[in-house]
């Protein structure tokens, strides 16, 4: 080897030199810039492959990606007959061109290259495999988010040209329920998994056929297989089909908080906050791991992390009735699960150096978080009970991070995340040090979660030096005694003042979040958000400094109420959806102004909350049946359907208005009682007969109310019991 240059990638040789493997991988196309390529396959032809190849393209095109297909199933093309394309492609000095839809993706096949789409191509396997290769390589496509490629079906040579000549990403597998094709899934499976390339997504195509005459479901290749093939492929569902060691499934942060619903598919629940219960467990896990454990041991020593439930380590029995008799722990399991809680939050890790995304996101900006929990005790809220005691980050630590943020990302706003930013014991401080760095190079500060008795002249004047967008006010409720119902502490008069200050800043959009449906409402509290959004209006026009030649915006979003646990309306029932369907309308027919912009979310969607909110172990079913039937989407206005929420309820036996529609006892057993986030279930009762006597309790730096969260140690509460001394 005396004429070796040391340079692998120009030599065949496969020498003792070579350090690194080969990599068939080619370049793409000079003026391509691709960032996702993912291929699409099949065990044998017929089984809709290329059509959930055009549909994945074409579900990704209507929610805004740049989206590519190209046809590797050379001698099977389908991909622009799909599309209805018949034009050929074209060539230019960048290479050849890739012909584009209506909708805007690109495609290319070797049908848009052929005088005519119906000659065959008797082609041997490599002329093939160059072909595809060449449509990577010779094709401008330009910028793309995600390419496509539907490839030819089975696990030949022309399969394993595209695993190895394109940075495939991962794959999505389509099958058919026949056992034949089960048994060749799992070969491109496998093959997949020898080409270190991960399995995205396993599809069935003709699962059934439904009557249109009497709705009868056809099955019509013999019953679906999906669910016993992805078992055997990927990772089980349910907890108890784990049997091993890894791999693990983990689950946390406020959405736990009841985990009972999804109880049966996890191994581990970290009940609080994570960052130090995480690190915790992972060396727990690398120790067991190393002196080889079985998993039940492994959850067992889990289980006595403070912070760590374990729900396969309890038993729960009911009642004739539907209600809990008894949760009962197993072995050494704790019988009260107690959260975990970071004390001192400036020890606490925050990225300040991440991916930015090229698309547009919902909240593409910075964002800070500058302390924990609630002074407030809003009777509704779950995350103002959860994050007690309230723990503040030092300014200082606050603007050594926002100004790190800006410096990796290139954001030029930071938003001052928190559930009340103007609580912030020293917001003042904190902003007089952002701003000293932020109004120099164009960085607008926000304070996105503002009470409406906290926003000042002097917090106005430091946040508006850039730029100004819109504020945005919790009222929550439209009437007086409903504020003092949810003990929101928060008048009319203030807000209004409020307002005018900020009109006189210069402000004219400001956002009003509102909710329906709370305990004691009436027809009359409903109309009165519309009211309070007018008042708004008026005091527009009533400012004698508001900005000149401007009308008002105000915008009156309504949610619906929704009952969570470990708040005082954990008891409380949801109103039904015809009744929230009528608030809503009401709103709708108090508004007399177009200055007055009206949203509101999906009652559907909330009723489904609240019943996943508080529900128990039963639900498990049919969240499995509704994995099982494709409920994957249901994020989506347009995949979602209550109908067949309902249905699954109806088949799996279980009456969701039981969960939802139904007032609880304080004396019943709910299904997180097992569960401690440090406010005691006494606290929580008196502030719910408070609500019904129309009575409102002081703020936690005003009066401790002895909520439980002194425990702690640290925070607001327990300096306020302190000093009381």
């Amino acid at each position: 080897m005396s004429e070796c240059t040391h340079d692998c990638s120009s030599c065949s040789s496969n020498c003792s030199e070579r350090t690194q493997p080969e990599s068939f991988i080619k370049p793409m196309n000079k003026n391509s810039n691709i960032k996702k390529v993912i291929g699409v396959v099949s065990g044998k032809g017929g089984v809709g492959k290329s059509l959930v190849s055009c549909l994945l393209a074409s579900k990704c095109r209507k929610a805004g990606l740049k989206v590519g297909i190209l046809d590797a199933d050379i001698t099977g093309p389908s991909v622009p007959k799909s599309f209805g394309i018949t034009s050929r492609a074209m060539q230019d000095e960048t290479g050849l061109l890739p012909t584009v839809t209506e909708s805007g993706i690109k495609m290319m096949s070797i049908n848009l290259l052929l005088e005519d789409e119906n000659q065959p191509v008797v082609w041997r396997g490599p002329v093939i495999s160059g072909v595809i290769q060449q449509f990577w390589t010779d094709v401008n496509w330009g910028d793309l988010d995600y390419l496509f490629v539907d490839m030819p079906p089975g696990t030949g040579d022309v399969a394993l040209t595209v695993f190895q000549s394109l940075p495939v990403d991962g794959i999505v597998i389509v099958s058919t329920p026949q056992d034949l094709v089960k048994m060749i899934v799992n070969k491109a499976f496998n093959m997949a998994k020898m080409m270190n390339v991960p399995v995205l997504g396993l599809v069935e195509n003709m699962s059934y056929y439904v009557c249109p005459h009497c709705n009868e479901k056809i099955s019509i290749f013999g019953e679906s297989q999906i669910d016993e093939t992805a078992k055997e492929l990927g990772v089980p569902v349910l907890a108890k089909d784990r049997t091993e060691l890894t791999p693990l499934v983990i689950a946390g942060g406020p959405c736990a908080c009841n985990p009972e619903p999804i109880a049966d598919f996890v191994d581990i629940f970290f009940i609080g906050e994570g960052e130090e219960v995480d690190l915790e467990v992972i060396e727990l896990f690398r120790r067991c791991r190393a002196e080889g454990k079985s998993k039940q041991e492994f959850l067992e020593l889990s289980s006595k992390i403070e912070g760590v439930y374990v729900p396969a380590l309890y038993d729960v029995t009911y009642n004739e009735d539907g209600t809990i008799k008894s949760f009962t722990p197993k072995g050494d399991a704790p019988a009260k699960i107690h959260k975990r809680i970071m004390l001192d939050m400036d020890k606490s890790f925050y990225p300040d150096n991440f991916v930015v995304p090229l698309v547009e996101i919902v909240h593409d900006r910075a964002v800070q978080e500058i302390f924990r929990g609630c002074i407030r005790g809003c009777r509704f809220c779950q995350a103002g009970m959860i994050y007690r005691p309230v723990r503040e980050k030092s300014p200082e630590t606050i603007n050594k991070q926002c100004r790190a943020l800006c410096d990796n990302t290139g954001y030029d706003e930071v938003s001052l995340s928190s559930l009340s930013s103007s609580d912030y014991s020293q917001i003042v401080p904190l902003l007089d040090k952002l701003n000293e760095w932020s109004k120099d190079e164009k960085v607008s500060i926000s304070l996105p979660s503002l009470r409406v008795d906290g926003f000042t002249d002097d917090i106005m004047n430091k946040i508006k030096t850039v730029r100004k967008s819109g504020l945005t006010f919790a009222p929550e409720a439209g009437s007086q005694r409903m504020r003092d119902v949810i003990n929101k502490n928060v008048r009319e008069d203030e807000l209004l003042q409020t307002c005018t200050t900020a009109f006189a800043g210069g402000w004219t959009t400001v956002k009003l979040y509102f909710m329906i449906g709370l305990p004691t409402e009436t027809m009359d509290d409903v109309a009165a958000i519309a009211g309070l959004g007018q008042s708004v209006v008026d005091a527009y026009y009533k400012c004698p400094d508001k900005p000149k030649g401007k009308s008002v915006r105000v915008t009156v979003s309504a949610s619906s109420f929704v009952p969570k646990p470990f708040t005082p309306f954990q008891w409380e029932p949801q109103d039904t959806i015809p009744v929230l369907h009528e608030k809503q309308q009401h709103i709708k027919e108090s508004i007399t102004t177009r200055k007055i912009q009206f949203n509101y979310h999906d009652a559907d969607t909330s009723y489904l909350e609240a019943v996943f909110a508080r529900g128990d172990r039963k639900l498990c079913k049919v969240m499995e049946l509704a994995c099982e039937r494709g409920f994957h989407f249901d994020g989506w206005n347009d995949c979602f359907s209550l109908e067949k929420w309902l249905e699954l309820f109806d088949e799996c036996g279980v009456d969701p208005s039981f969960y939802a529609n139904r007032r609880r006892s304080f004396d019943e057993i709910l299904p997180w009682d097992h569960i401690d986030y440090g406010v005691t279930k006494d606290f929580l009762i008196r502030e719910c007969k408070k609500a019904y006597a129309d009575t409102t309790t002081p703020h936690c730096r005003l009066k401790c109310n002895n909520c439980g969260a002194a425990k702690y140690g640290k925070g607001v509460c327990f300096e306020k019991r302190k000093n009381m001394v």
